[in-house]
């Protein structure tokens, strides 16, 4: 995808033979890409990156396709400047690096984005979807954030946030078979939380034979056994979002 002269720094991506549809903007203390779709709308989403960053080819070319379907979509840079996540860094250091990137703290930089997304695209109706870290941001603001209408959370990691499960908002839960990060008993664990304290809709989707990051997966990396459950959670993802914004 697009932004070739900045490709990502760890190399992985969509390899679109056109250029991206959006541009990055600065809100505030924030980077952030944008795409708007061809018809004034007032229904936004707020992409939430995974541990590589809001530069990602694949997460922009998410972001391109909520804007494809009548979606303002803007993915904010979350890590606020702080380097994303580049496989070629020492796994070892993981953790490290993880707490200084907490998913749970982005409440400030969420609430910058709202009042860009209200006042300078004239949204009225705001979601959020986001991958791993990302999916696991979706849960803790469908969790407290009152403005958001609904989420997306796709392979999110339950284990930053298992204890809670009293949603405020409709949140739809994408999960891979196959996710060697978040085993399937840790999915039916946030099930039966879910069944007993949740008030809310909501729905947990396990997609078969499926492994982490698979719906944004690169075009080049995508198996013809796989792409049906691919293109299946891209429209669930997109049908969830038309249902409640």
């Amino acid at each position: 995808m697009a932004n070739e002269s900045r490709p990502c720094p760890c190399g992985i991506g969509d390899r679109f033979d056109y250029e991206s549809c959006g541009q990055e903007v600065q809100v505030e203390h924030i980077k952030a890409y944008v795409c708007k779709p061809p018809a004034s709308t007032d229904k936004a989403v707020i992409v939430i990156h995974d541990i590589f960053g809001w530069q990602l080819p694949n997460t922009r070319y998410m972001a391109d396709m909520l804007a494809a379907n009548g979606y303002v979509a803007i993915c904010p840079d979350f890590f606020v400047g702080q380097e994303a996540w580049k496989p070629s860094n020492d796994w070892a250091s993981f953790d490290d690096w993880l707490k200084t990137r907490n998913a749970g703290k982005i409440d400030k930089e969420v609430d910058v984005i709202l009042k860009y997304l209200s006042e300078q695209c004239g949204a009225k109706k705001i979601g959020v979807i986001g991958f791993c870290w990302g999916g696991a941001a979706v849960q803790h603001l469908m969790l407290k954030n009152p403005h958001l209408k609904t989420g997306v959370s796709l392979y999110g990691v339950i284990k930053f946030f298992d204890n809670r499960s009293s949603l405020l908002h409709p949140t739809f839960f994408i999960f891979a078979e196959k996710d060697e990060y978040i085993p399937l008993e840790q999915v039916t664990l946030l099930e039966q939380k879910l069944k007993k304290n949740c008030k809310v809709d909501y729905e947990v989707k396990i997609y078969p034979g499926q492994t982490h990051g698979f719906v944004h997966r690169r075009r080049e990396d995508i198996n013809p056994q796989d792409k049906p459950y691919i293109e299946e959670g891209r429209k669930d993802m997109i049908n969830w979002l038309n249902k409640y914004l």
